[in-house]
């Protein structure tokens, strides 16, 4: 007895693609939240270096697209004069992909981007660090003796 193959019908083939979009889409929208880390054991991530210091890190698998990263920063006051300072991402301890300054405002600050991972996808762990510096400012006292410092916290991580 010969055996036919049919052809599935455009209803059919249109059911399986509209499922296969509809995955796409719900894999595609959710967002994974990276947490960061502190790397001092003080209370607060301050730090009152002049050279780039790493205040909050974390290592990754690049397995998305990108990384959505948003920050706030703070310079403190130390007997009235305010404290400004630089910042900057670096992936990889070599790559810097977001930089800037912290104005000596003594108010917050708010930076976001979204960081393209695509050229580290290759790679098994990624380390994101965000460094911070002291630029302006008090050279004495303050938080920890070492003139004004820089404050800063990440306000959300999203793997896009």
């Amino acid at each position: 007895m010969p055996q036919h193959a049919t052809t599935p019908s455009f209803l059919e083939r249109l059911a399986v693609l509209e499922e296969q979009v509809a995955t796409l889409r719900r894999t595609g929208w959710e967002r994974d939240e990276l947490p960061f880390y502190p790397t001092s054991m003080r209370a607060m991530p301050y730090d009152d270096a002049t050279a780039f210091t790493s205040v909050w890190e974390s290592v990754l698998a690049p397995r998305t697209a990108s990384l959505s990263l948003g920050l706030v920063f703070i310079g403190d006051q130390v007997s009235g004069t305010n404290t400004g300072g630089a910042w900057q991402v670096v992936l990889n301890e070599a790559d810097t992909v977001m930089s800037g300054s912290i104005a000596a405002t003594f108010s917050y600050q708010f930076a976001a981007q979204v960081i393209d991972l695509t050229p580290y996808r290759t790679r098994t762990e990624l380390k994101v660090q965000i460094q911070v510096r002291r630029t302006s400012g008090a050279t004495t006292g303050g938080k920890f003796g070492g003139g004004g410092a820089i404050g800063m916290a990440p306000r959300y991580a999203r793997l896009l």
